[in-house]
């Protein structure tokens, strides 16, 4: 039996992860005991790439921003662009 997928989800690089965590700490300039989640998720919005990237951070009430690339793409330019975007 053959299976194919048209799509298949990337995995994210668990340093490249760190280093994206370790970039928003710094531009939100957060506290290191409040978490933050990073979800890679597919997009279904409209003109939006395949993958998009969610972050949570831990707060209360908790934030949520997105950045439409995967985690492997991300760049420090790409987070300090949506905190300005968002603050």
């Amino acid at each position: 039996m053959n299976f194919s997928f048209s799509r298949q989800t990337q995995k994210a690089n668990t340093e490249k992860t760190r280093q994206v965590k370790e970039w928003i700490y710094q531009a939100l300039k957060l506290d290191e005991e409040i978490p933050i989640s990073l979800s890679q998720l597919q997009c279904t919005e409209p003109n939006c790439p395949p993958l998009e990237t969610v972050i949570a951070v831990m707060k209360n009430p908790v934030e949520q921003y997105k950045i439409h690339k995967p985690i492997a793409e991300i760049e420090y330019t790409d987070i300090t662009q949506l905190i300005k975007e968002t603050h």
